[in-house]
Formats: structure tokens, sequence, C-alpha cells
């Protein structure tokens, strides 16, 4: 294999590629990156067999060929040397990278230890990049990080009579958000698609317009121009979210979306060690309380509008921050029931957005 290309453009590649490599691959042959090379088209892949990401390169081709070169250091490489044209050439079991005066041969992995992945032939389906995105932002960050749950790992994925639905929930938090219009889902059953995947997607969908879906049984598709990323779907039956989120709350906060963010991260400053944010919540407004034990307490009054019975309640602080940063709109609305029950946040603005949270218990 001998290719030639610019350095910037091979760089970006290498790297969205690496992103499906991980260090707890369960062959050591998927700690490289797949090379190959026809005629002037250079593809480079990367998995963990959970996801996989290719990225399609043209580059000025002379002999055609397939290697596996690790994929963290032939990255460092690329990157280290001067920009311009770098000259890659694999011979026997070394690749052997010239850029300007500098010249590195990095050892290969045997190509033919690594695995073949097939192709999810299915009709596309077309969603506007930008839309996605942000609907994606406010919904994976309620996705678990406990492999010991896969379901709760993902995002569900499911159509509504008018467009479809994200659903996201790691068992203390809810965040759920609708995208009507839209027919990625129309006809298809529900489906879980790992969180990781879709965190992915929003960084490769930044700048872009258009994103095309192709849905298999097992597995997705999503292609953004010339990078191609494709995900196992989860296995399982997602938890009945609709029974978690109240009917009718008596409890209505309602404050300024940004004053109210940056007053809890004031306050989030004291409390440490797990302690909770008190949110005192009365007809003449709402403070915010934290008092972590040996270290102090903080206080901030801030402005907002309530109605119900007065109610002190406690939420982990980082839950209720984040809530806060991927709310839309201007204002935002906090309804409970009571300091037992799950509290929603919400904006009147924006009713296809909601983030559910579980309350702490305070003495």
């Amino acid at each position: 294999m001998k290719f030639r290309c610019d350095r910037d453009d091979l760089v970006e590649a290498l790297n969205t590629a690496a992103k499906a490599v991980t260090n707890r691959a369960t062959l050591p042959v998927l700690n490289g990156l797949h090379l190959n090379l026809k005629k002037d088209i250079l593809v480079i892949t990367g998995s963990d067999l959970d996801l996989t990401i290719t990225v399609t390169v043209e580059v000025s081709g002379e002999t055609d060929g397939v290697s596996v070169i690790p994929a963290k250091l032939l990255s460092d490489v690329v990157r280290s040397v001067e920009s311009g044209i770098v000259d890659l050439t694999v011979e026997d079991t070394d690749l052997q990278v010239i850029a300007g005066r500098s010249e590195f041969a990095l050892r290969t992995i045997p190509a033919d230890e690594y695995p073949i992945f097939d192709e999810v032939d299915t009709e596309p389906v077309n969603v506007e990049a930008s839309t996605l995105v942000k609907a994606l932002e406010q919904v994976t960050p309620a996705a678990s990080s406990d492999d010991s749950r896969p379901i709760l790992t993902g995002v569900y994925m499911v159509a509504e009579s008018k467009g479809f639905r994200l659903v996201a929930t790691d068992s203390y938090r809810l965040a759920v958000r609708d995208m009507p219009g839209s027919s990625l889902l129309a006809g298809q059953p529900p489906i879980l698609v790992p969180s990781r995947a879709l965190t992915e997607l929003a960084r490769l969908l930044e700048g872009n317009k258009e994103v095309s879906l192709h849905l298999g049984d097992k597995e997705a598709s999503f292609v953004v121009d010339n990078v191609k990323m494709t995900t196992r779907l989860i296995e399982g039956e997602f938890p009945d979210y609709k029974r978690l989120v109240p009917d009718d709350n008596p409890n209505k906060m309602t404050a300024n979306r940004s004053e109210l963010r940056d007053a809890v991260k004031r306050v989030r400053l004291l409390a440490q060690e797990a302690t909770p944010i008190r949110l005192e919540m009365t007809s003449s407004g709402l403070q915010l309380i934290a008092k972590t034990q040996d270290i102090g307490e903080a206080h901030e009054t801030v402005d907002a509008s309530y109605i119900g019975d007065d109610l002190t309640i406690a939420f982990n602080a980082e839950y209720l921050l984040k809530g806060l940063e991927i709310a839309p709109g201007e204002d935002i609305t906090l309804e409970t029931r009571d300091n037992q029950k799950p509290a929603v946040l919400k904006s009147d603005e924006h009713q296809e957005f909601l983030y559910l949270l579980m309350p702490v218990r305070i003495s």
C-alpha cells in the first residue's frame, strides 16, 4: 500500500475514526485503525465491535492495499509532522511515514485478524442535522454510564403520531425531547441506541446540514458527508417512562433560566461530598441553600414566582444544574407535588422538552 495526501485532511480522518477505538477492546487488533486503499480512495475504519466509524478520504494512490496500524500512535505521528504532503508506504510489517525531513517506521498489526462488518442495507431516512444535534444534547446527558444496566445507557427512539421522540434516563433523572414533523422512525418499531454513539454523532453533525439513518434489525448507521457511523442497538425493553411523569403538579415555580442556572453554579460550590442543594419555595420567591459539614454553607435568593404551598425540596446539585443547562427557553418552570415525588423542569415556550428529577431526601 502506498499513497500521499494532505496532512491536515489525514489527521482529521484519523481522529474521527479513532473515536470508535477504546482501550477495552476484546481483540488486540481493534486497538488499530484499518486502512483500505483502492486507487485514490482511502477508507479508514475504527471499531470496538459495538461502535464502528468509517471515514472516506481522497488521496493520491499508487499501490492498493490493506493494513492495520496502532490507532493512537498513527494519529500522534501524523499530527506531529509539519503541514503539507505526507507519504505513507506499507511494506511487509512496517508502515513508513515521510513528511518534510521527518521519517517514521511503525509496526503494523496483521490485517487478516480485523473483523469484517456487515453493511446496514436499508433505504435511508434524512434528518436536518441542526435540529437533531440540539435534541441529542438535551437528552444524552440523562443516560446512565453504568454498564451493569445496559438498558439505561441507551437513548430510546420511538415514533409518535406527529414525529418521533427521544428519551433517556439513569433512574435518577429523565429527559424527553419530541421531534415533531420528523419521519425518522415512521412505521418502525422503537429502537434503543447507545448514548455513546449518539454523543459522537452530535459531534460529527456540527456544521453539517443533513444526516441519513439506515436502520437494520440489530444495527443502525448514520451517514454524514464522508463519515459513516454504525452502532449496535441495545436489546431489551426500555422502562415505562410515561408512568414516571406526573399528570398534575399543584406547586409551580417559574424563574429566569439563566439567572437560576448561575445561582445554582455559585451555591453548588458549597454542595460538596454529595450534599444536595435545597430549594425553599414560598410566595415571596426562591432561596437556594447548600450546607456541607465542616466546610460551610451558601444561601442565595433568586427572583421567582411561585404558586402552591410553601415547600422545601432538595436535588443532586449536578443533576439540577445539567437540567438548567440543557433546557431551552428564557424562563423555566419547576413543577412538583411534594418533596418526595419527582419534579418536572420544563418551558412553556418549548413544550417539546421535559426534564424530570428525583428529589433527595432531607431531614
